[in-house]
């Protein structure tokens, strides 16, 4: 294996910066820097155009939507995001981790898995792997269907670090010990919903689930009615024997279903092609 690149993705300086000196150490290790999800799409993208695109991406599951940039480092000592860095000394990666008055205390919803998502999505070769503060099985499902291969708490030490990275890179898959069961557990239960989702809606006739795709697509009563051709009436009642057979009470709860049962939106109809209007000849010698 050559020399590997890893972005590392986390909003609260210090750990960050300490963390990429750590992993800097090692002699095949190269790293990068970024402060927010911006910053990571920056560095991805400027990478790639390099010729030098990166291998793994540690990214924050907690990372802020905008990042941290009033905790950089004064202008003339700063460096620009994603740019390689050295240390000469490694270290644990139990730094400080927690929020003090480093985090803002309350705010938007975390982008560290919505970045995962788009990295993995945009650059296939990518290995994502999440740090985490707590082990959550629900949120370690997310990560891994948006295409994360590992899951590592912060308070890891630097060998368990990197048998998590050579491994990803492995095409593996790494999660602690303690969280296998809850992430079983969780697909388990998503398996069984899915399956009583799909049961109820194989129940459908096939205009029933005509509507509850027009449904999926957030389309109302007329709307459906216009898409289908059928009466706003007859409309209403299929969309109370679809409420009906799945079990539900709501529009809501209706899509809910139906969304785990893997039910793709309703399209809306091509426009028919025109016809060619037939040319008439004229003149003397037409006929």
């Amino acid at each position: 294996m050559g020399r590997v690149r890893v972005l590392v993705v986390d909003d609260h300086r210090i750990f960050a910066e300490a963390l990429a000196a750590t992993l800097a150490a090692e002699a095949d290790v190269e790293v990068g820097v970024a402060g927010s999800a911006a910053g990571a799409e920056r560095a991805l993208e400027r990478a790639a155009a390099e010729g030098r695109a990166f291998d793994v991406i540690l990214i924050d599951a907690d990372l802020g939507p905008v990042g941290a940039a009033a905790l950089r480092r004064p202008r003339q000592q700063a460096e620009p995001e994603g740019q390689f860095g050295r240390a000469p000394a490694p270290g644990r990666l139990s730094v400080p981790t927690q929020p003090g008055p480093l985090r803002p205390p309350a705010g938007p919803a975390p982008d560290g898995l919505p970045l995962l998502a788009r990295a993995c999505r945009t650059y296939p070769e990518l290995r994502a792997v999440v740090l985490a503060r707590e082990d959550d099985p629900r949120r370690a499902v997310r990560a891994l269907q948006a295409g994360a291969c590992g899951w590592v708490a912060k308070d890891s030490s630097l060998p368990r670090l990197m048998a998590v990275i050579r491994g990803v890179l492995r095409d593996e898959t790494h999660l602690p010990p303690a969280l296998l069961t809850g992430v079983v557990r969780e697909l388990t239960a998503a398996r069984r919903d899915r399956t009583e989702s799909e049961r109820l809606v194989e129940s459908l006739t096939p205009r029933e689930e005509e509507v509850l795709r027009c449904m999926v697509a957030g389309l109302g009563r007329q709307a459906v009615a216009e898409r289908l051709y059928l009466s706003p009436h007859t409309v209403r009642t299929h969309m109370q024997n679809v409420l009906g057979k799945l079990g539900v009470h709501s529009t809501l709860a209706a899509v809910a279903v139906a969304r785990r049962a893997g039910v793709s939106p309703s399209e809306p109809a091509a426009p028919p092609t025109p016809r060619a209007t037939p040319t008439v000849a004229t003149g003397p010698g037409a006929g």
